[in-house]
This record gives C-alpha cells, structure tokens and sequence, in this order.
C-alpha cells in the first residue's frame, strides 16, 4: 500500500468512522513495513474530510463555556473537536510532504492513530453523557494554521506541533483542576492519556524542525521567530508549561526565548 495514497484517503474521508478505519489501517501497515512510500502528485486541500457538523463558526462566535455542567459538557466537546482536527493535522503531514526520510511518515502516522484513539475517548464519553460529537459548534482555526503553512514543511513543523500542539500542554493541568471539581471527573484520567502522548508529539515537531534547520544550516530560534511573526503576527503568550515543554526537547535557549516575549 502507498503511503501518501492511503494518508490523502483518509485525510479526505468525510465519515467519522472510516476516517478512524483508515487511521488505523495506515498504522497497522507502518508497524508490519507493509507501506512503500512512492511519490504521488499532491493536491492543496483547502478543506479536509469532515462530518456535516459540527458547524464551524468564527472563533469570537464560540460562546463561552461556563461552570454549569452543560459548560463542561461543551468543554469536553470542544477538546473532542481539537482532537478530530488533530488526526488531520497529522495525515495532511504524511500525504503533503512527500520528500522526507521515512522516520518522518512513521512519526506522522503514529500521531495520526494517537489522536484518533484521544478522539474515540472524548466521543465515548460524550456519548456515555447522552451527547456526541457534532453537538455543540466548532472553529476552524488549527486547519487554517495547517493550510497556511501548505507551502514548506520547516514551517508547518515549526508552528503547527511547536505552537498549536505545545499550548495544549500549557493549558492541559488548569483544565484538569476545572474537571476535578465537576461532575465530569473522569476527564482528569482522559486527559493524563491525552498530555502524555501530546508531549511525544510536540517532541517529534521538535525533532523534525531541528531536522530541517540543520539541514538547511540556518538557525533555529531567529527561523521560529520570523515564521512566529509571519503566520500569527503577535508575539507568542504565556504561561508556558516549562517543565512540560522540556520533556517535549525544547532547548534552554527557545525556553529562555518563550519566557522573555
């Protein structure tokens, strides 16, 4: 089976449960090297699959999740929602660039089927609560991240897993303290499985980037910084999560870097 081939077919799967069907499989084929990675042409995606809903609606129009356990309900669809964008992050990864070794696809992938099964988690537990994915509106904001940085693959490493993914691990703890408190509790023991594996995917950006730096000997930390500047156009805000982060490899120097803006 053709890697790129098999990655674009389930990016492009607009059913739920063939889009995790098709994760899966890909994972399956990489851990028995059952895959060939053969170049194919490569189509921009403006859109991934998806499902019909939830409807996607303008960052500022998502209304605010309050302390009622309908609030935390929204909360909990709302993580679900990041982790379904989140497996498509990871295949658009695999099927776009299409000209790295192959330890880059077997890392790719292995995230891809990761925040699948995050995904299938939240959705059980939506569903245990008489919700399911679909249920409460959405943004579209980590897609556009990943169509904007369509271009080059040293950007989509730099901003997509060491920005987008790393602030999930800044804010995991303080959404886990709200969820202690609730009615929801359960969520704590969801989200240590899903923090846990979040840092091995910042970790692979991270790895992956250095990569690309070294390889085209410029310089990481003033690299980040233009494309920080370029693609979110603010400076990056805290609190940063330091000692996470750290287990995710970011250097001393980007620590420093994070902690001076």
């Amino acid at each position: 089976m053709n890697a790129f081939e098999l990655a674009h077919c389930a990016l492009m799967s607009e059913r739920i449960d063939e889009k995790i069907k098709l994760t899966q499989q890909l994972q399956t084929l990489c851990n028995n090297h059952q895959l060939d990675y053969a170049a194919t042409p490569i189509q921009k995606t403006e859109n991934p699959g998806r499902p019909d809903k939830p409807k996607l609606v303008r960052f500022g129009a998502v209304p605010q999740r309050n302390k009622s356990d309908l609030g935390f309900i929204n909360t909990i669809h709302a993580i679900c929602h990041i982790e379904f964008n989140a497996i498509n992050l990871a295949l658009d990864a695999v099927y776009r660039f299409q000209m790295m070794p192959e330890q880059f696809y077997q890392d790719w992938i292995q995230v891809a089927f990761e925040e699948s099964q995050h995904f299938t988690l939240l959705n059980n537990y939506l569903i245990e609560l008489g919700y399911q994915y679909g249920d409460f509106d959405g943004h579209n904001g980590l897609w556009k991240m990943t169509a904007d940085t369509d271009y080059d693959v040293l950007a989509r490493m730099a901003l997509v897993p060491r920005v987008l993914e790393a602030r999930g691990l800044d804010a995991t703890p303080k959404i886990q303290a709200r969820f202690k408190q609730s009615n929801f509790a359960h969520m704590v023991n969801i989200l240590d499985i899903i923090f846990k594996d979040e840092i091995g995917h910042v970790k692979i950006g991270n790895k992956w980037f250095h990569y690309l730096c070294q390889q085209r000997k410029i310089e990481p930390l003033r690299t980040f910084d233009k494309l920080v500047k370029k693609h979110i156009g603010s400076e990056l805000r805290g609190p940063f999560n330091i000692e996470a982060r750290k287990l995710a490899d970011f250097s001393q120097q980007e620590l420093d870097y994070l902690q001076r803006i």
